[in-house]
């Protein structure tokens, strides 16, 4: 017996040891394969590639942080982990690449420090109506026969602005004929600041106002008038070459217009000048819906065809003649004539971002091709990536930049991979009458695949800034893109050559049939059922999954698999754990429009809520039954403008009581122009107050009370939550969550943080003072 026991004890030593021996060997041999995969990234340059990634990230930290970030620290902290990488680069490489890696996140950091240094753009503080005087340096033909105009402010009066934005964007009605660009006008306007976003993690309209330059919106009262001839103005060479660009741009988006009526022509003009505000409703919501909406813009796929087209015509042109094609490098003379023409391509864009973006990278390819370096690389992508980001930093946020690129490497990536798989083979061993047919089908291959990855490298991207996906976008682009590769970009070239001499009108109608098929082709699609509502998305699952796929399109070695992995370990995720938290209660920063919202149900304090505002709340959060608020008949006239009488305020606190009786549980009560009344599903009475007068009468009966005026206390004296204009004013929309309970306790997060970023610095300035003010009575140092 004891030597049976002798013998069992002994044997698991020996068992744990050779787990333990073979764990070790799996890790060597596994350390050993990384070891090797790094080797061949080396090797091949590939890590080049994750600089611009790396110079993004630390640019979107920066300007996601709460609080603007010390400038200081991070100089410093770029500095040595630089100079600490430069000296253990031979030494400790693993410990090299890490302290590059935090070096190339500070200096995105740095560069949106130093975008948003430089920009430090005056944005409007609060709507006003004041007499406008400048100088119009832009036009646009919006739909419904008004312009929209960018105007450079001299002047304000009737009131004069203490902080008048230097540049405002603001519509007026058509009439015979528009404004000229350099005319000095002046004439009655509403001005208003940009809104925030709409939402937590949405669309900040202030912030991209701030980086354009842009410090109001708003709309003349009636059309100004022309207070300054154009010939009497100085102006700098680069004035009136800006000018003169625009003026021809306008020129030529007004002479497409003439010859192709409605929505055809303004469809052509945005493939042309980017002048897309003239498109209908109707149809910008069908090319959305049917996912073609990446037309209209000026992008990459319009340079690249516009690029492509010119190349190959004038290398076959060249390469008729045996002569020319022997003794002289036809290519690099394409390649220079297709990058002369997406320069002045460019000039007539009107400078839009995407256009930018698209001629930067269109450029860097064709003078790789000059150069006789290989023009589709993933490191051109990189290269014109890292020029954006030096440039315009704060592009990065933007929707438009990260799913052009998605798609730009996950095309360049898929082309990688098939060139080195069909090197040689295509219509090998077929007989000659049969190669056109091969032809045909790569032609129509080539489409297919094009727009299936396309479609599925922006799909994350456009879940995450619009939470929403195209069902029928695969088929709609198969349908359109042909029509636009053969028959609308060719002859919208062709149209822009012509129009000199007065013969564009033939390729023009050539065009507009082409863009009418691609309208049928996009209301039939959107017809089919549109699109599918996703909601918001947690925030580490779009930026794990934005790696992963990058990780997957910029490896070469197998190390490319584990964005793979980590793809499918984030979905998994993703699958387990609960969604984004909903709200219940959704607050616009203006104090009038709310929603509660539960279960499929959003319930609005507005029968017709503002539909740009509403549609992202439906989107985002989702919730797609409306329940419009009961509307009590309110026999007695519109209060007036003043403060009420006794008798007056009496008659409207009897009635404030009556409707705080009987409280209709998740929905809105509402008397127009006066007030709201809900009760939510734990009990917390709220009240939308619209008189001022009031808004003590609401603190005393009810427990949430938001109000659109300024009562003077941002406090209610009997305990109830109050949100007033002035608190809304900083926080910008909120969303709230009700505590079970207690009907008094919330959580109210807002998506400005506090508020000292430069892009918020308006709503904490108050006009009265001239001061920037962080809390009522708080100057901000």
């Amino acid at each position: 017996m004891p030597s049976a026991l002798h013998c069992d004890v002994s044997v698991e030593p020996v068992r744990v040891a050779g787990w333990r021996r073979r764990l070790l060997e799996v890790l060597e041999r596994l350390n050993a394969a990384i070891h090797s995969w790094l080797a061949i990234e080396i090797e091949f340059g590939h890590l080049f590639y994750w600089v611009p990634v790396l110079m993004g990230l630390g640019a979107v930290l920066w300007f996601g942080a709460v609080f603007t970030p010390s400038t200081n620290y991070i100089a410093v902290l770029f500095a040595l982990s630089a100079s600490a990488a430069c000296y253990l680069q031979y030494r400790r490489p693993v410990i090299a690449a890490g302290l590059s890696a935090i070096a190339l996140l500070c200096s995105g950091a740095l560069l949106a420090a130093w975008e948003t240094a430089q920009a430090d753009t005056v944005i409007l503080d609060s709507p006003v109506t004041t007499t406008v005087s400048g100088m119009v340096i832009g036009r646009e033909a919006v739909a419904g026969g008004r312009w929209r105009y960018v105007v450079a402010v001299s002047a304000t009066e009737k009131p004069t602005l203490k902080r008048a934005p230097l540049q405002v964007t603001l519509s007026a009605p058509g009439g015979k004929s528009p404004l000229a660009l350099g005319a000095t006008i002046t004439g009655r306007a509403r001005l208003l600041p940009p809104s925030g976003p709409a939402l937590i993690g949405l669309n900040d309209f202030a912030f991209d106002a701030y980086f354009a330059g842009n410090g109001a919106i708003g709309y003349f009262y009636g059309a100004p008038d022309i207070a300054r001839p154009i010939g009497d103005l100085p102006r700098s060479s680069y004035q009136k070459a800006r000018l003169a660009i625009e003026e021809l741009r306008n020129d030529i988006s007004a002479r497409i217009r003439s010859v192709l009526p409605g929505d055809t022509g303004a469809f052509a003009a945005s493939m042309v000048t980017d002048d897309r505000r003239a498109i209908s409703k109707e149809t910008t919501e069908a090319l959305r819906l049917a996912g073609l909406s990446h037309i209209v813009a000026i992008s990459g796929l319009n340079m690249a065809l516009a690029a492509g087209i010119f190349f190959v015509g004038i290398r076959a042109l060249l390469s008729l003649s045996q002569g020319l094609a022997h003794r002289y490098p036809v290519k690099k003379f394409a390649a220079a004539g297709a990058l002369v023409t997406v320069t002045g391509y460019y000039l007539i864009s009107g400078f839009a971002v995407s256009a930018e973006r698209a001629y930067l990278m269109m450029a860097i390819i064709l003078t790789a091709a000059m150069f006789g370096r290989p023009a589709i690389s993933l490191r051109n992508i990189a290269l014109s990536a890292i020029i954006i980001i030096v440039l315009s930093p704060s592009a990065v946020l933007g929707p438009g930049f990260q799913m052009s690129y998605a798609a730009t490497l996950a095309l360049v990536a898929g082309y990688a991979v098939w060139q080195r798989r069909n090197e040689g083979q295509r219509g090998a061993g077929l007989p000659g009458f049969l190669k056109p047919l091969s032809a045909a089908w790569t032609f129509i291959a080539g489409v297919f695949v094009t727009s299936l990855i396309g479609g599925a490298s922006t799909m994350l991207f456009s879940i995450e800034h619009f939470h929403r996906v195209a069902v029928w976008g695969l088929p709609a682009n198969l349908l359109a893109m042909p029509v636009i590769s053969v028959i609308v970009m060719p002859a919208g070239l062709a149209a822009l050559i012509l129009m000199p001499i007065g013969l564009d009108w033939i390729p023009l109608k050539l065009m507009g049939l082409g863009l009418d098929l691609v309208i049928v082709i996009a209301k039939w699609a959107a017809s089919l059922g549109g699109d599918v509502v996703t909601g918001r998305i947690h925030g580490w699952l779009f930026v794990g999954l934005s790696l992963c796929l990058i990780a997957l399109g910029i490896m070469r070695s197998r190390l490319r698999f584990a964005g793979l992995a980590g793809g499918a370990v984030l979905m998994g995720l993703n699958a387990i754990l609960p969604g984004v938290p909903r709200p219940d209660l959704v607050v616009h920063e203006e104090g009038r429009l709310a929603a509660l919202i539960r279960g499929e149900r959003i319930a609005t304090t507005e029968e017709r809520p503002t539909g740009f505002i509403f549609e992202q709340w439906q989107r985002a959060l989702p919730a797609s039954r409306h329940m419009k608020p009961i509307i009590v008949a309110e026999p007695r006239p519109a209060l007036p403008r003043r403060k009420l009488t006794s008798q007056e305020r009496v008659a409207e606190e009897t009635a404030f009581e009556a409707d705080m009786k009987d409280l209709p549980t998740g929905r809105f009560r509402c008397r127009d122009g006066r007030w709201c009344v809900a009760r939510a599903w734990n009990g917390s009475r709220i009240v939308m107050m619209q008189v001022r007068d009031l808004v003590g009468a609401a603190c005393d009966r009810a427990d949430l009370v938001v109000t659109s005026t300024r009562p003077g206390w941002d406090e209610c004296r009997s305990g109830a939550k109050l949100l007033s204009a002035t608190q809304l004013r900083r926080s910008g929309t909120v969303e709230i969550w009700f505590e079970p309970e207690n009907n008094r306790e919330f959580r109210i997060l807002s998506g400005l943080g506090d508020g000292n970023r430069p892009w918020y610095a308006h709503r904490t300035y108050d006009w009265r003072s001239g001061q920037f003010v962080l809390t009522q009575g708080q100057p901000k140092d």
